[in-house]
């Protein structure tokens, strides 16, 4: 019953669903339908749900029933009341399709203007919408033109702004036309072209500059020579022009050109730079900055520049031996460098300062090695010099400039050495021909105007000679204005190449006295030692090279103060050096008198080799030898010509000679070759030694003291003595004594004379020569000879 109460209670229960469901199946849309009728089909409950359906179904079946029986007398009246109006309607019919036949025929001509109007109105539509397309176009069109126009006229970085715009401005506007798609296409087409003809007008600027750098390395030297007021031995830097067009430069950068060259000179502030038009060259580099290949950029000109530095710093021509050679390759070099010096200050990055120092180290090298080279070949003085001038102007330029010429700089050092050693071999042959010219006499003069004329070119000091009436005699020949005036034209040549290389006066003032000491040391040293040595020249020659010697050593202080002159050095400035002349014209003296006492030694050898001694003669002839007396003759003539010279000198020669002839007299007696001399013989030598001591006694050169002429032969007056007087005992006992008269006499000497005296007896026969004279002789000559050996064994006495 429990089950039976709990079912009676879930079928009301399960009703009340399902006319829940049903009532929204009635409200809802087929949406909600379909996911009631899901859910049903889900359910167990589907044969309840169709029964609940099915009474449902029933009751508005029944409800519209009890409706219709309702309102069926109504519904008949309004078919009756329909069927009355229906003859009205019909007639309403007819008169409206009159009434819209008449309205067609009536509307026909406005419908006509209407479609007139319509299609005129869709004209005026398509017009409107065309205008307004052109207006959108018309940019684009007006901005292609104007690329085009500057693609023509060659500006071509507006050009490729244009470009930029083009593309990125108007294109995108107008994308829907197919115009506009072609213009898109040609765009990388046009940029390129763009790009290789701004590469093309680069190329033409390089190779027109490559051919003008002359020209602008010409103005930027003779800008620097003005700003520095350069005054130079070399003749005027003259402009030049090339001698045939050029047609490889732009036509703005030629016309810049050549105007620029042909302007006034008053125009000093315009560089020489100033007067290229570089715009290729920026032009090209924008372009390609805005390309996006500004490095491809900078690697080709660098490229294409450094091929240009190498063939500008190979010098062209082979006229080594003219200056224009060499002023045209420094224009070269310098118009390369200013054109990259420019460019370097006026962009970023394209020259930078790593490919300037690289570029200038490189051409660096080349440039002094070719100079070195070149220069090595030149023996023209004069030509040098141009070139030290061109070289110094070349190195200031550049230095303006800011380039480091410091290695170039010390080839000055070695342009200065070649300059001396050519002024060197010049003044050689200068001296060489003064002295080869020249007399060798004094000179003469008759008149004051001649005597004037003979010194205006050396200082002569000798007042007293210059009061002196005329005629009168100077004590020098003609070489000694002409050295002194040689001389200092070499401290003027050396002058000229001391201007203008930024050395103080202190510096020019001490490698001028170097190159004149080289020239005194070195060149009229050895061209006065080859005149002195010199066979030809006599000994009156000699003499006058002493005197003329002497005398430009007098002038020497002289060419020091010609030096501090022309330098500029006074006071403390003056360098502490100084001129090395006066020794090497008394060295030049000095070995003049050393060549004068060879030549007189020479000449006393020649007339002692004529001597003809009878060494076995029984008595002497009772006169001097011939010979003897020829050699005091030739020393008498020979000793008046010392009178100018220096008395030192001329005492020397005496003494010289005759200590010569004496030693060679001493020995004739010590000959080992002669192995007798009798009593007879020395007497006769006695009486020549005797002629000697009369010349010397008669003081042939005045200055010596008394008696130091005459020891030269007291050695031979006291041998001699000793052996004539035959005064042995006197000898033998004074021998320790310091007062003793024999005290130049050695014992070695007397041994060797008194072997020559006995020599004989040992030929004769033993019974023919035992008498007793001459056993007693024998006798004492042993004796003495035995004495004499005794004493060699220790020292004498006194001195």
């Amino acid at each position: 019953m429990l089950v039976d109460r709990m079912e009676d209670k879930q079928i009301p229960k399960a009703n009340q669903d399902f006319d829940r469901l049903i009532h929204v199946i009635e409200d809802s849309d087929s949406t909600a339908v379909g996911q009631i009728f899901r859910a049903i089909q889900d359910g167990s409950d589907q044969q309840k749900f169709v029964v609940h359906l099915q009474q449902r179904i029933t009751n508005h079946d029944k409800d519209i029933e009890r409706m219709c029986n309702f309102h069926y007398q109504g519904f008949v009246d309004s078919v009756g009341e329909l069927l009355k109006v229906r003859a009205y309607a019909e007639k309403l019919k007819e008169e409206v399709l009159e009434t819209n036949e008449s309205l067609q025929r009536s509307g026909q001509p406005v419908l006509q203007q209407a479609n007139e109007l319509q299609r005129a109105r869709k004209v005026l539509l398509n017009i409107a919408a065309t205008t307004e397309h052109l207006q959108t176009c018309l940019p684009v069109l007006q901005v292609y033109c104007k690329l085009n126009d500057q693609i023509n006229s060659k500006r071509y970085y507006p050009a490729l702004k244009t470009l930029e715009q083009l593309e990125h401005t108007y294109l995108p506007r107008v994308r829907r036309y197919r115009f506009c798609e072609k213009i898109a296409q040609n765009i990388p087409k046009i940029r390129n072209s763009i790009k290789e003809a701004s590469m093309s007008d680069l190329t033409d600027f390089l190779e027109s500059i490559r051919k003008h750098s002359d020209m602008i390395g010409e103005e930027a030297m003779i800008q620097v020579q003005k700003r520095t007021a350069l005054e130079t031995s070399a003749p005027p830097i003259r402009k030049h022009r090339s001698s045939k067009a050029d047609n490889s430069l732009t036509e703005v950068d030629k016309d810049s050109l050549e105007d620029g060259f042909a302007e006034e000179e008053e125009e000093e502030e315009v560089l020489a730079q100033d007067k290229v038009d570089f715009s290729p060259v920026y032009r090209c580099l924008h372009i390609y900055t805005v390309l996006g290949e500004k490095e491809v950029f900078e690697m080709h000109y660098r490229r294409e520049r450094t091929k240009q530095c190498k063939l500008t710093i190979i010098p062209q021509g082979r006229d080594v031996d003219r200056a224009e050679f060499y002023q045209k390759y420094f224009y070269q070099v310098v118009g390369f460098f200013v054109v990259e010096d420019h460019i370097h200050n006026t962009t970023d990055g394209l020259a930078s300062s790593e490919y300037m120092e690289k570029l200038w180290n490189v051409a660096l090298s080349k440039i002094n090695e070719t100079l070195t080279d070149k220069t090595a070949l030149c023996t023209d003085a004069s030509l040098l010099l141009q070139i030290k001038d061109q070289i110094v102007l070349f190195l200031r330029t550049l230095t303006s400039y800011g380039f480091n010429t410091t290695a170039i700089s010390d080839l000055l050092v070695i342009l200065k050495d070649q300059y001396n050693e050519i002024l060197m071999k010049t003044w050689l042959n200068i001296f060489s021909t003064i002295f080869d010219e020249d007399n060798y006499t004094a000179i003469s003069v008759n008149t004051k105007e001649e005597f004037e004329q003979n010194i205006k070119d050396f200082p002569f000091t000798d007042d007293a000679l210059r009061k002196a009436p005329c005629p009168k005699e100077l004590p020098f020949s003609q070489f000694v204005p002409r050295v002194y005036h040689q001389i200092k034209e070499f401290i003027y040549a050396c002058h000229k190449f001391s201007l203008e290389l930024n050395l103080t006066d202190t510096e020019r003032d001490d490698m001028i006295r170097k190159s004149t000491n080289i020239l005194l040391t070195r060149t009229l040293s050895g061209c006065l030692l080859a005149l002195i040595r010199r066979h030809s020249l006599g000994l009156a020659e000699l003499v006058q090279v002493i005197i003329n010697t002497t005398q430009l050593e007098n002038a020497c202080d002289y060419l020091e103060d010609f030096i501090s002159n022309i330098t500029g050095t006074q006071g403390d400035n003056i360098h502490a050096a100084r001129l090395q002349g006066a020794g090497i014209f008394r060295d030049a003296s000095s070995e003049a008198a050393q060549e004068i006492y060879k030549r007189l030694n020479y000449k006393m050898d020649q007339f002692l080799d004529l001597s003809s001694y009878d060494w076995s003669m029984e008595d002497s002839h009772g006169k001097a030898s011939d010979y003897i007396l020829d050699i005091i003759s030739f020393l008498e003539g020979s000793f008046k010509a010392f009178t100018n010279i220096p008395q030192k000198v001329a005492i020397t020669a005496c003494m010289s000679t005759c200590k010569h002839l004496a030693t060679s007299l001493m020995n004739f007696l010590l000959d080992e070759g002669q192995c007798y001399i009798s009593m007879g013989a020395l007497r006769q030598f006695s009486l020549d030694v005797i002629q000697c001591e009369v010349f010397v006694n008669s003081e042939p050169v005045p200055g010596f003291k008394d008696g130091t002429l005459q020891m030269t032969f007291v050695e031979l007056r006291q041998l001699l003595d000793l052996f004539i007087e035959w005064d042995w005992p006197t000898y033998l006992a004074e021998y320790n004594h310091s007062n003793r008269q024999y005290y130049r006499v050695t014992p070695q000497t007397a041994i060797i004379l008194l072997e020559k005296m006995r020599e004989p007896d040992k030929k004769k026969n033993l019974f023919t020569t035992f008498k007793k004279n001459e056993r007693d002789r024998k006798k004492l000559m042993d004796t003495v000879l035995k004495q004499l050996r005794a004493l060699t064994t220790r020292p004498a006495g006194g001195n």
